[in-house]
């Protein structure tokens, strides 16, 4: 289907923006709030009581609310009411992992969850969520970190933080994003690697590294950064062109701010030769003004490195240990430091309090380990959504879900518990190498780990976990079927042992146990955190596991965890996923405390799979950009642009294994070949976004410019949801990618019955960002619309010319 619309302004901004590079000489007053620049809404009246508050304060308790006691007593509102972060917490659900989360592409449960956890927080007494980490976005598949974020592509990882955020905040809890910005790899990022290593000089945890760092600059000037500390935690610096910092990274920040965030978390490392934590271009021209984030900015442990360079940047929370009282006054008396900014940054320290209306009635905090059970029915919805993160991978002959077992064999360490656990805030778990030897469910631990993950030796506790093998013999139990394991990821030919009065010698091996049964089942992970890079997608051990069971069982079902207790990106298959007796392939993410059960009910059927993936797994690793391997360089160029993970790709006509988006069901679906496009005459005419500044950038970005519609049937036997996804390609003058993701929607469709897919288009998402005016324009052209299953089973196609 084809429309046109005729052009009616053409307006052209003549603003030229600075390069990203900070300098902290001058101020930027257009970021202070009491400047009038960005319209603040229905933030107006938590301004208003804040502004007031302020008014009544002396300098010294002004400075007690800027700063803190360190990591663990975050709150920038501490004279009004302590909170400590819900890390060590008891009596908490343990969920699934922002990346699990994301590839369920169910905006109706990324809300919930937000909320749910918010509650929990709210039940602890704990006023901030130190998220959602929308960095690392996942540019590399060898980031240590990239299971933290909401996928590998901008719009879907703003759209589900941007719910996350708006379900926190519904909760009255004040949410906090991170990590702003450019911090797409662990290697370098908080210490130098020696030049020809690959592992760290002294690998010290980020809490050391706090304590180091305050020992450090006790000692020198607060004018100027430490030489000593930046030996320690001064890592890279990277450099961006100007389109793709905008249209790539920039662009879930918008959504968070949008949706509601009080906070933001400035990264450790620099851009363009400038501290993110100190860049005055990226907090104050960006952050504060162009997407009006209205609360505070506050550093990544080690993240600030000054005094007055810090604050005139734009960094409104701090180290005490650099914001003593007596360094305050001084900066106010010589000049290095305003009562405006001063006033300015516990203003915005309290924006969230007075917003979420937390001075209203705020439950107590209440300690560690007190009996305050704050779950509910939390178990059974973080069962659900982990269940429908699931992506099925491969179902050849239906052999999923399992039925007509009378043997089922399991392997893989990765399906029982680890010799210790759960976790505790007194036991702490981590991954030796590349894997998890044992079934590990969360990402820093537990739920409240999401708050601040950084954090990994004072993570909270999990109450449970349940794991696959723990599912297994339980189903063993009920149905009769023989069971038998080798829960170990290296394959032996022969373990002999003896056994029975005559001493007869029995031999066990891999082999044995996989040809003696009818069904097989592996379990894989891939292991990385914070602090690390990965050095391997796939692992040579499980791959060698699973082609000897697979030559040995002729139905054979494989559970591939990217990560258990981990932040990795895509693991590779290909070395076994066209093996015929491979018949059945499901992937996830960190699930949480119902790992196993979640894993029980799409292998047994109680639930239908219906994840997708929001990264590409290749079929080799030199199939992914080269530009974006983990390096040792101090300076990182991203000269790749926009075209990471799918778009690169698709640029350069790479076949995947598994493209972005991609996932079975137990049932079929059929598309649509109509799509509709009902376009926004005016609003399509205007070229630029000219809008006033508020909260979550111009008003007029938000604004639906269009609306897609089509319709999708259940041609199968048994109820199932399926994603429909919207991708559009832009005019050729806009220079971008061949498709990029606009839209996504998750409908639960009945055995023979269609549903309506709709798509709303806001300004935003069809505009680029234009350098030379400063501004995000409409380009003039050919826009085209498809619908489909996944960025690459396109079913149906609809043009619009602007």
């Amino acid at each position: 289907m084809r429309s046109t619309i005729v052009s009616l302004l053409a307006l052209a901004l003549v603003r030229f923006g600075a390069g990203v590079r900070g300098d902290a000489s001058t101020n930027y007053t257009d970021a202070l709030l009491s400047s009038g620049t960005v319209k603040l809404g229905d933030w107006q009246e938590a301004f208003d009581k804040a502004h007031s508050y302020v008014q009544t304060l002396t300098t010294a308790e002004k400075v007690s609310i800027i700063t803190g006691g360190g990591a663990r007593n975050f709150s920038a509102i501490i004279r009004l009411n302590s909170a400590t972060s819900p890390l060590k917490h008891s009596y908490v659900t343990t969920w699934p992992g922002g990346s699990s989360m994301a590839m369920t592409w169910d905006k109706d449960a990324m809300e919930a969850q937000g909320r749910e956890l918010g509650l929990e927080f709210r039940g602890k007494g704990v006023q901030m969520v130190l998220a959602p980490s929308l960095e690392p976005l996942g540019r590399s598949a060898w980031g240590g970190r990239t299971g933290e974020s909401y996928g590998a592509d901008s719009f879907l990882n703003g759209a589900m933080g941007g719910l996350f955020v708006k379900g926190v905040g519904s909760a009255g809890i004040i949410p906090s994003s991170k990590h702003f910005i450019l911090n797409e790899q662990e290697t370098n990022r908080m210490f130098k690697l020696l030049p020809g290593t690959t592992l760290p000089v002294k690998k010290r945890s980020l809490s050391e590294l706090a304590v180091s760092r305050r020992q450090t600059t006790s000692t020198t000037s607060t004018n100027s950064p430490s030489t000593d500390a930046d030996k320690d935690i001064s890592g890279y610096t990277v450099t961006i062109d100007d389109k793709a910092f905008h249209e790539t990274y920039l662009q879930p920040f918008y959504d968070a701010t949008k949706n509601g965030v009080a906070g933001t978390m400035c990264a450790m490392n620099s851009v363009n030769g400038s501290h993110a934590c100190e860049n005055q271009v990226l907090l104050g021209k960006y952050l504060k003004v162009e997407l009006g984030m209205p609360g505070i900015v506050h550093a990544d442990v080690g993240g600030q490195r000054t005094a007055f360079n810090a604050a005139n940047a734009g960094l409104d929370y701090g180290e005490p240990v650099l914001w003593t009282n007596a360094t305050i006054v001084a900066g106010l008396t010589n000049g290095s430091l305003t009562m405006e900014r001063l006033d300015d940054m516990v203003i915005r320290g309290m924006m969230g309090y007075f917003h979420y209306k937390q001075d209203e009635a705020f439950p107590a905090e209440v300690g560690y380990f007190d009996y305050v059970d704050v779950r509910g029915d939390h178990a059974q919805r973080a069962r659900s959504y982990a269940a429908s993160s699931i992506v099925l991978l491969k179902n050849t002959n239906n052999a999923l879900p399992l039925r007509d077992r009378r043997s089922v064999s399991i392997f893989g360490t990765h399906a029982a518990p680890r010799y210790v656990g759960a976790n505790t805030a007194l036991i702490v778990v981590e991954g030796v190498g590349p894997t998890m030897s044992g079934h590990m469910t969360t990402i820093g631990g537990t739920a409240m780990a999401m708050a601040a993950d950084y954090l990994v030796s004072c993570q909270g506790s999990l109450a449970y976990v349940t794991t696959p093998f723990q599912k297994f013999v339980e189903r063993a139990e009920k149905d009769g079927f023989m069971l038998r394991w080798w829960l170990n990821d290296t394959t032996t030919t022969r373990v002999d042992y003896l056994t029975g009065q005559l001493g007869s010698e029995l031999v066990e091996s891999t082999l044995g146990v996989a040809a003696g049964s009818d069904v097989c089942v592996c379990f894989l992970n891939a292991w990385s955190g914070e602090g690390a890079d990965r050095l391997e997608l796939a692992n040579a051990e499980q791959d060698t596991l699973v082609k000897t069971v697979a030559d040995n069982c002729n139905n054979q079902a494989l559970n591939v965890q990217r990560t258990e207790f981990s932040r990795a990106g895509p693991r590779l298959v290909d070395q076994w996923i066209s093996h015929p007796n491979v018949t059945g392939v499901i992937y996830g993410g960190p699930l949480g405390q119902e790992s196993g059960n979640a894993i029980d009910d799409i292998l047994f059927g109680a639930v239908n799979p219906s994840g997708k993936l929001i990264h590409t797994i290749a079929k080799n690793e030199s199939d992914y950009d080269s530009n974006t391997r983990i390096t040792l360089d101090l300076d990182i160029e991203f000269t790749e642009g926009n075209y990471i993970d799918y778009k690169y790709f698709d640029k350069y006509n790479i076949t995947p294994r598994f493209e972005f988006g991609y996932g079975l069901s137990y049932t079929t679906f059929q598309f649509s070949p109509e799509v509709t496009v009902s376009p926004r005459t005016r609003a399509l005419a205007q070229v630029y976004a000219v809008g006033d500044l508020a909260v979550g950038g111009r008003e007029d970005l938000w604004d639906v410019v269009a609306t897609v519609s089509s319709t999708v049937s259940n041609t199968g036997s048994i109820a199932g949801a399926e994603v429909a996804q919207l991708y559009v390609q832009f005019p050729a003058a806009a220079d971008e990618p061949a498709r990029q993701l606009r839209g996504f929607d998750k409908v639960m469709i009945q055995p023979g019955a269609t549903e309506p897919v709709t798509f709303e288009l806001k300004r935003r998402d069809l505009s680029i960002w234009d350098v030379r005016a400063q501004s995000w324009k409409i380009e003039r052209g050919e826009y085209v619309f498809f619908v489909g299953s996944s960025s690459r089973d396109l079913k149906a196609r609809a043009t619009l010319t602007v």
